[in-house]
C-alpha cells in the first residue's frame, strides 16, 4: 500500500494517472448532471452551474484514488489466483468510481440546496459511504474466491 502511494504521489503516477483519471471522473460528473437539467461550464476539474456560480472541483481526495489503492492492496496482499485478483481489481475500481459518480453529482445537487448539508455531507458521510464501499467491495471479492488446500496438506 505504501508503496502504491508514492507512486500515487510522484510527478509520473500525478501525471499519467491521477491528473487523467481525475479529468475523466469530473467530465463524466458534468455529463450526468447535464442529463439530470443543468447548464455547466466545465473547466478542468471544476464544475461550475451557469446560472448560480455554484462549482465544485474534483480535488485530491475527491477522485477514489486512496479508496482505489487500499482496495488493490487489500486484493494483492490475500492469498487468491492471481485471475481473481485481476477480476476483483477490475470490478472494485469500477464499483468505487460509480459510487463516486453518484457522490459528486449529489454533492453538487446538495450544494445548489443548501451549502451547509453539502459541507456536512462532503466532509462526514461521504467519506465513510465511500471506504465503506471499499470494505464491501473486498468482502464480496473474498467470497467468490475458491477456497485454497491448506498449508502443507498432501495433494492427491
Amino acid at each position: 500500500m505504501a508503496g502504491l502511494f508514492v507512486v500515487e504521489l510522484l510527478p509520473f503516477g500525478q501525471q499519467y494517472f491521477v491528473a487523467p483519471l481525475t479529468i475523466m471522473l469530473t467530465k463524466s460528473s458534468a455529463f450526468l448532471i447535464e442529463l439530470l437539467g443543468r447548464e455547466l461550464i466545465v473547466d478542468g476539474i471544476l464544475i461550475i452551474d451557469k446560472a448560480t456560480g455554484f462549482a465544485v472541483q474534483i480535488a485530491a481526495g475527491c477522485n477514489g484514488v486512496e479508496a482505489m489503492i487500499l482496495l488493490l492492496a487489500a486484493i494483492i496482499a490475500f492469498p487468491a489466483p492471481w485471475r481473481y485478483k485481476v477480476i476483483g481489481t477490475g470490478v472494485g475500481v469500477v464499483s468505487i468510481q460509480l459510487l463516486n459518480l453518484v457522490r459528486i453529482v449529489s454533492l453538487f445537487y446538495l450544494g445548489l440546496w443548501h451549502k451547509p448539508a453539502f459541507d456536512w455531507a462532503h466532509l462526514y458521510i461521504w467519506q465513510a459511504l465511500i471506504m465503506l464501499d471499499t470494505l464491501l467491495v473486498w468482502m464480496v471479492w473474498i467470497r467468490f474466491i475458491p477456497a485454497l488446500p491448506p498449508r502443507g496438506a498432501a495433494h492427491a
